[in-house]
């Protein structure tokens, strides 16, 4: 009986260690699970841009052949951004894409679930409110970026094999139009890019969002941008200046970031001639100063959280 007792003992005792042993890992995941699976619209509405996005490009091979033509007695610089325009694009159109989608994203994460009152469900089960504050923010942070660059790559390369089958048919060199555009060192600099200038450099941004979404009752976009006006209007009005509304409207678009460096300043930075300075970037004062704004806004909106029931 005692041996009975015994081995029920550390059986239940196994099972109340298993759900403390996964606790410390597994929350955040499916938080982040969670919210992909509420908000569908972020990688839905990137797809369907990537859809017209290419019925465009099919249509814009018809005068690729010519266009290569026109190219062959130029020097490989110039080549490379007359080939790439329509990749440069298509990476503009979704670096654009996911500025609005993170932008929407953090200024309705935790409204939303005040005001269809779901917080009341979400607040019963055992996951902090630090964790669902920290996967809300990992959305603007590493999984719209990542994701954008899935999309874009796929894209792109969608876009380079019908261009090698257009140029293979008119008898053109598809191995020097694949010389010039050098996409694996496209692709690698787009990731960098967007990892920096995207993610990491306007996240402080992103947060203040997020902050807003726990306290406001509703319009949240307005209240966010209620103290940036109010602020660079007083900055204007006294000093004549534009600093403080310039350092949000570039830290939203990722501009100022010290990334790399582009000689022929182009508006991409993913030309052959671009040089990136990922040490310069992480060395950075701004990066660091934003990175523990960021911090003290995802503070303050989990204590928000804990207090601020539904509306």
């Amino acid at each position: 009986m005692n041996t009975q007792s015994g081995a029920l003992s550390d059986s239940f005792g196994a099972q109340q260690a298993a759900p403390a042993a996964l606790s410390a890992t597994h929350p955040l995941y499916w938080s982040i699970r969670r919210e992909l699976a509420e908000n569908r619209w972020i990688y839905i509405g990137q797809w369907a841009i990537a859809v017209v996005f290419l019925v465009g490009a099919l249509i814009s091979t018809v005068h690729l052949p010519a266009h290569m033509r026109a190219l062959a007695a130029k020097p490989p610089s110039q080549r490379w951004e007359a080939v790439a325009t329509h990749y440069n694009i298509a990476a503009g159109v979704f670096m654009a894409t996911l500025i609005l989608m993170s932008l929407f994203y953090s200024a309705e994460a935790l409204h939303s679930e005040r005001r269809d009152r779901s917080v009341l469900f979400w607040k019963s089960l055992p996951v902090s409110d630090r964790t669902t504050v920290l996967a809300k923010a990992s959305i603007p942070l590493v999984v719209l970026p990542l994701l954008t660059f899935a999309i874009t790559v796929v894209v792109q390369a969608i876009m380079l094999l019908l261009s090698s089958v257009v140029l293979a048919a008119n008898g053109l060199s598809v191995a020097a139009f694949w010389s010039d555009l050098a996409p694996l060192s496209m692709w690698g600099k787009l990731l960098h890019h967007l990892l920096t200038a995207h993610a990491l450099w306007p996240f402080p941004i992103y947060c203040w969002l997020l902050l807003v979404s726990a306290w406001a009752r509703r319009a949240t976009l307005l209240w966010a941008a209620l103290p940036v006006v109010a602020i660079g209007g007083v900055e204007k009005l006294i000093f004549n200046t534009s600093h403080f509304v310039e350092m949000v409207g570039g830290r939203l678009i990722g501009a100022g970031a010290p990334i790399d460096i582009t000689p022929s300043g182009g508006m991409f930075p993913m030309g052959p001639m671009t040089h990136i300075t990922l040490a310069r970037f992480l060395a950075s004062p701004g990066l660091w100063i934003g990175l523990a704004v960021a911090a003290a806004f995802l503070a303050a909106a989990v204590q928000l959280r804990r207090y601020r029931g539904p509306i």
